[in-house]
């Protein structure tokens, strides 16, 4: 992950806007707001699994000290 920011940290603003040129170019201007909605949905229900994951890793981290303690 953090690979991948360090190549967007070295894109200027030429390189950024080459590539939203090509992106219109490759699926015109109307397909583009439906593609971006997708990539939110689909980043949006990755962070969610991960926050469940989270969240179910520290309640068994909970559980466990809660154990150890009532030993």
């Amino acid at each position: 992950m953090t690979d991948t920011l360090l190549f967007l940290n070295q894109l200027g603003g030429t390189e950024i806007m080459l590539i939203f040129f090509v992106v219109v170019l490759l699926f015109g201007g109307k397909k583009i707001p439906e593609l971006m909605r997708g990539l939110g949905r689909g980043i949006r229900e990755f962070n969610n699994a991960k926050n469940s994951v989270e969240d179910e890793f520290r309640q068994g981290l909970r559980d466990a000290e809660k154990k150890k303690l009532d030993d």
